[in-house]
């Protein structure tokens, strides 16, 4: 059986086990701040961060401002997005109260944790993880240390709060391999403080971008969640699509087609196949507006709670001053017990 079938039905037993003790599970889950939120993040990551909350389990959830830095050189507006992001999991339904909320450069006692984790692992290991290779290929710039060290800096994020659960889709199945890797060498060499998480792979659909490639802010292909119905209709009639009029679901031949069709079934419950069949031979145009009418019903009551909760201008400040008093309390307690393990007390 490969590592991927292995992990899909490791899943499936943590599920289980998941609805019948939610108690025994600690999950930390999150994001690089990056730009906004966007359907892709909503369809892929929320939707189960709401499921895991409401079944229990204690979640912590990480904007991680620090590693924003990690194939970019400027750390412009992460404060809007940190806010933003907020605003966005408030609206979704995240709930403080049940959900941890805090930011990585607040947990001073987090990063204190890289060095040992460094020592564990080798840079043989560190450039064969899959997404180190493909950031530093996309950024076409030299592989810098912070880059080689992304999937360290991600078990401390994991370890500090002892999770033992990671929430991911099969592309981040290596991040939690490596950080099982470092928490078992610690626990051989120094003693036993730390969890193996398991992986825990989302069902998540994969949501394309309006150009039919992986939604993603770096590709400027998103429907952001904090977007006017105005904004969203002007995104929409600018995908580029095709003369044909039948519409048809063909991601291969015809992406910008194929991407509305996906977006508008998403968020319809439907299928892309059933979209096109109402479309028929209306074309493109009828397409766009299908679809924008489809993102902003789907999106209406996430814009007016957004809204309602950005009155307070508090609001945000004080949800990250208790996530980071949680955190950083947490963090130093399991630093305290790395430099007891280590011997390194005086």
């Amino acid at each position: 059986m490969d590592s991927f079938a292995v992990a899909e039905q490791r899943s499936a037993e943590l599920t289980r086990t998941i609805d019948q003790a939610p108690e025994n599970f600690r999950v930390l889950t999150g994001e690089r701040p990056t730009g906004a939120l966007h359907l892709g993040h909503y369809f892929g990551s929320i939707v189960e961060r709401l499921r895991l909350q409401q079944a229990g389990v204690e979640t912590f959830l990480v904007l991680a401002d620090y590693q924003v830095i990690t194939d970019r050189d400027t750390t412009a507006r992460v404060q809007e997005n940190v806010h933003s992001a907020v605003l966005d999991y408030l609206a979704a339904g995240l709930d403080p109260q049940r959900t941890t909320i805090f930011t990585h450069s607040a947990i001073p006692a987090l990063n204190q944790l890289l060095l040992p984790f460094l020592s564990l692992v080798t840079e043989a290991e560190l450039h064969r993880n899959p997404t180190v290779k493909a950031e530093a290929a996309a950024s076409g710039r030299a592989l810098s240390g912070l880059l080689l060290t992304y999937p360290v800096h991600q078990a401390a994020d994991i370890l500090f709060c002892k999770g033992n659960l990671v929430p991911v889709g099969k592309d981040n199945l290596p991040h939690v391999e490596i950080t099982r890797v470092i928490a078992r060498r610690f626990n051989d060499r120094y003693g036993p403080v730390f969890p193996v998480p398991d992986a825990l792979l989302t069902a998540a659909p994969e949501v394309p971008g309006l150009d039919g490639r992986k939604m993603s802010k770096s590709y400027g292909n998103t429907i952001a969640l904090s977007m006017t119905a105005e904004e969203t209709a002007a995104v929409i009639r600018r995908t580029v699509t095709d003369a044909e009029r039948r519409i048809t679901f063909d991601p291969a031949t015809r992406p910008g087609v194929s991407a509305l069709l996906s977006t508008a079934a998403l968020c319809r419950g439907t299928t892309p196949e059933q979209v096109a069949e109402q479309v028929g031979d209306a074309g493109a145009g009828r397409l766009k507006q299908l679809t924008t009418g489809a993102v902003n019903d789907f999106l209406t009551d996430h814009r007016r709670r957004r809204q309602e909760l950005g009155r307070d201008p508090h609001l945000v400040r004080d949800v990250l001053g208790r996530g980071n008093a949680r955190a950083h309390e947490i963090a130093e307690a399991t630093l305290a017990e790395v430099r007891e393990a280590m011997g390194t007390t005086y």
